[in-house]
């Protein structure tokens, strides 16, 4: 993984900060402190996953629309020990940040430390110099603003979020549950994310390539949603599923699901099935499974060559990369 990430077995937790500004959206400020700020008792580990610290400019706050007001927080030193620094968004974008956001910004990313926007966060991080020349999204309303100010960035306006390992950026407030589970996920692996993910009664895994604005049209009788064909079709990832499959089991035809999943889901069939393939196969050698072989079979990616050419593209790791960093600890019980 690329820099900022920490491992599941290190024994102190890594620590974020975020960045509450003047305007800042409480929302995402609130996606923050539920990924990265509570205990997590359910999943039985020794210490936090996470430290969280809110850090402001002025010792009293006006979040956006003057609905909350921060205060009592740190201030923007509490960002020099932190190993990631996240950045919200606010709505008056065209308003540059004030000269000590921007050098908090500057400092944590020149230290090496991980760097992430939610939402319209990303102007802060191009008024700070991060995003030039780099890969980058916001929200799609604010696209066009983006582009005006920020010529240098390589602008991706249609995708959950972008992963530049060590700058990354969310699209709208929703998908900065996308971004911050990707992060979990990143730093503690596809079972801990999935855990999280169950705390907050979310979907698991939304590839950052999928599309930021979704249709959701209001439900036709009968019943369109695909929730019962998606559970169906988890409980048989190891069998040659395929899309047609898939249609058949929800009796309707190809394109028709083709067209529900790019309505509902933002994205394939196939894309859907490979990504829950992906997870399951990191879940399973997270779990302690060695045999490539097995692991292949059991999550429905056929062979140990297309496993490791899968995992790869999805993770950036080998499998036996992937199974050092994640999987069980020296001396510690293997999962089923």
């Amino acid at each position: 993984m690329a820099q900022g990430s920490s491992h599941a077995h290190t024994s102190t937790p890594h620590r974020v900060a975020v960045i509450v500004d003047e305007g800042t959206n409480p929302f995402e400020v609130g996606v923050a402190t539920e990924l990265f700020g509570l205990p997590r008792p359910e999943l039985g580990l020794a210490r936090p996953l996470y430290e969280l610290t809110l850090c402001a400019p002025a010792p009293d706050i006006r979040m956006n629309h003057g609905f909350f007001r921060l205060s009592g927080v740190a201030g923007l030193d509490a960002v020099d020990s932190a190993d990631t620094l996240l950045v919200p968004g606010r709505p008056d974008n065209v308003v540059p940040r004030a000269a000590s956001v921007r050098d908090a910004i500057r400092r944590t990313h020149a230290r090496g430390a991980r760097i992430v926007s939610f939402c319209t966060g990303s102007f802060a991080l191009a008024e700070a110099g991060l995003l030039d020349g780099r890969r980058a999204t916001t929200h799609w309303r604010w696209a066009d603003s983006f582009r005006k100010l920020h010529p240098k960035v390589l602008l991706e306006p249609d995708v959950l979020f972008v992963d530049e390992g060590d700058v990354l950026s969310s699209a709208g407030s929703a998908a900065a549950l996308d971004l911050g589970l990707h992060l979990v996920r990143r730093d503690h692996g596809a079972e801990i994310a999935n855990a999280v993910s169950r705390r907050l009664v979310f979907a698991a895994h939304r590839d950052g390539g999928q599309r930021q604005f979704v249709e959701r049209p209001l439900p036709e009788v009968p019943d369109e949603s695909l929730a019962p064909l998606l559970a169906w079709a988890q409980e048989r990832l190891g069998d040659p599923l395929t899309v047609a499959d898939l249609a058949a089991h929800a009796a309707v035809s190809a394109a028709t699901l083709h067209r529900r999943f790019r309505t509902q889901l933002g994205t394939t069939p196939l894309a859907w099935l490979t990504g829950e393939r992906i997870a399951l196969a990191c879940r399973l050698i997270e779990r302690g499974e060695e045999r490539l072989d097995v692991v292949a079979a059991r999550c429905g990616l056929g062979t140990a060559a297309n496993l490791r050419a899968r995992l790869r593209r999805e993770t950036g790791l080998s499998p036996s990369a992937y199974r050092r960093r994640f999987g069980p600890a020296p001396g510690e019980p293997v999962g089923s």
